[in-house]
């Protein structure tokens, strides 16, 4: 339990370090990921209004299986809808998680779908 109690404390640490540096505008909002267990999920957000352009995860219908597949599919569908909203560029970022296996898919299907980070 303790081991668990600080990993999720030391991730909190670094995702308020990385806050205080990457900020979201209306041109170029922040593109934020949260990882649970079983699925991936992807927000643009507007900082500055407070309010989110758009929003994909693997809990919706067309995403299947799970893994780094789902999450460049996630990816791939937040670039979508961030096209539609009229964005085409995002700050990247990570939440506290390593750029590593989902995450760094989740962007890398981000950026083949058109959407510079």
């Amino acid at each position: 339990m303790a081991r668990t109690a600080r990993k999720v404390t030391q991730r909190q640490r670094i995702r308020r370090r990385i806050r205080s540096k990457v900020s979201g505008t209306p041109q170029r909002p922040r593109l934020s990921v949260f990882r649970s267990n079983k699925h991936i999920y992807a927000q643009l957000i507007d900082d500055l209004a407070g309010t989110t352009l758009a929003a994909a995860s693997t809990r919706e219908g067309g995403v299947e299986g799970g893994g780094v597949e789902a999450s460049k599919a996630v990816g791939q569908r937040i670039a979508e809808r961030a096209k539609e909203a009229g964005v085409d560029r995002a700050v990247f970022d990570r939440g506290g998680y390593r750029y590593h296996g989902n995450v760094q898919a989740l962007a890398e299907g981000a950026r083949a779908a058109g959407l510079t980070l």
